[in-house]
């Protein structure tokens, strides 16, 4: 098990700045923009060292495009006036909160940052996944007891799940995992400058309608680089779609109404697909001479069919609902824990998709409810790949023949799929699961 030393600020601080490889890293499905970019995917605060915009060969993101668009700040928040009046936001509100806008350049850092390394998923997870988060989570669980059980009863959300995540997001609401950035200078900064303009463009006009509504008062609307706020990480666009008034004083304040937080994450979930009652996915055990090309999201079998290949419940236990259906995720390979995931981790993965985020979810919210550690160890290993072993792994596929979608250093479904093709070819186990070794017999 991780240290239970990690507390707090320094953790919080520590994880921001790690699990920021995690949203380009191996473990990263190709699924849809995530809901939170807060503080498990931010950079490192402002004062820590951190890398220049390296453009990444986006033509917005060269710095003549970035210098241009800064100059040109003003011109562009004045030209969005259409589009928030067409969402409702009143002139007054929009000229008062965009009168002294000024870009912030230092997010144009954490928006192409490109780190040069990248840790297994495994110490992702036992980096958040900690004694002392546990031991806080169950304060957590029974200070708030009441609401929960109400919560619980409205949304048939798991209690467990959503503490992992406010958890997870923010170390149970701690300002340093919060973020302490002005929430409308960011998104105005990105729906401006750089190249997620369009993405941002939305965020921004949702901050105003937030502004316009008083549901979150402008001084308290504080969160990541990206924008996203409270102790559960919203993006803007998210708070429109999710947050919900559960205390009953006519507003929706996901930063400072632990009733609000708790049902609007809930909701989330709930919208998300979450099934109340059900696990989020199983830790197995695979039979020898199992066929590795089966780890495949599209093949999705009833546990009953998962038993009948010999595919059984880690620590010998039934599968309590045979005709569940489930995926089998290696994401770690062969040598590492084996999951048959349900419909709740891909619920997760909406919230944010990195199969470390939602696997470390899914079993923060096992341990606070009292389940134990993982059977099966993550392997051992000296490192990830770095983002440019990982594009070279996808342009190596590429020359071969592979569809791999676009080559962008995210190892998704269709790369793990030709590796899985590569590798049983080249006579190793078609685990799919992209490390040296397999790069290596790329380069040959």
């Amino acid at each position: 098990m991780a240290s239970t030393t990690c507390k707090a600020a320094p953790c919080a601080a520590a994880i921001g700045a790690a699990l920021a490889l995690v949203a380009t890293a191996l473990i990263t499905p190709a699924v849809a923009q995530a809901q939170t970019t807060g503080s498990i995917f931010g950079f490192p605060p402002a004062g820590q060292p951190q890398a220049a915009p390296s453009g990444g060969g986006h033509p917005l993101m060269t710095r003549e495009a970035i210098a241009q668009a800064q100059a040109n700040f003003p011109a562009c928040i004045a030209g969005m006036w259409p589009l928030a009046q067409a969402k409702g936001v009143s002139r007054r509100t929009f000229d008062r909160y965009t009168a002294r806008l000024e870009p912030q350049m230092k997010i144009m850092d954490y928006l192409d940052s490109q780190p040069e390394f990248s840790k297994p998923i495994g110490a992702y997870v036992n980096m958040l996944v900690t004694d002392w988060r546990v031991k806080k989570g169950r304060e957590v669980l029974e200070r708030y007891k009441p609401i929960f059980d109400k919560v619980e009863k409205a949304y048939g959300v798991d209690r467990y799940a959503v503490t992992a995540i406010w958890g997870i997001e923010s170390t149970y609401g701690d300002p340093d995992g919060i973020g302490s950035r002005n929430v409308l200078d960011s998104t105005a900064t990105l729906a401006c400058i750089g190249r997620r303009q369009d993405y941002f463009r939305d965020e921004f006009i949702a901050t105003l309608q937030i502004l316009e509504k008083g549901d979150v008062p402008y001084d308290h609307m504080k969160g990541s680089w990206a924008g996203a706020f409270g102790p559960t990480q919203f993006m803007p666009t998210s708070f429109q779609r999710f947050a919900v008034d559960f205390d009953g004083d006519g507003k929706r304040n996901v930063v400072d109404s632990i009733p609000d937080i708790i049902a609007s994450t809930a909701n989330n979930l709930k919208l998300d697909g979450w099934e109340f009652g059900k696990a989020w996915g199983y830790e197995v055990v695979l039979p020898q001479g199992f066929d590795y090309r089966n780890a495949n999201r599209t093949l999705k079998r009833t546990l009953g069919e998962w038993g009948n290949m010999g595919v059984r419940r880690a620590g010998g236990m039934a599968f309590p609902r045979p005709a569940d259906t489930a995926y089998l995720l290696l994401p770690a390979g062969a040598n590492g824990p084996a999951f048959l995931m349900m419909k709740n981790f891909d619920a997760i993965l909406k919230y944010n998709p990195a199969d470390a985020y939602a696997l470390a979810i899914g079993h923060l919210a096992d341990r606070l409810r009292g389940g134990g550690a993982f059977a099966q160890p993550w392997p051992k290993e000296e490192r990830g790949l770095s983002k440019a072993e990982r594009l070279e792994i996808q342009n190596r596929l590429t020359q071969r023949g592979y569809d791999i979608g676009n080559v962008d250093g995210i190892l998704g479904q269709k790369t793990r799929v030709a590796i899985q093709d590569f590798q049983a070819r080249a006579g190793l186990l078609p685990d799919g699961y992209p490390d040296l070794s397999v790069l290596q017999q790329l380069r040959r």
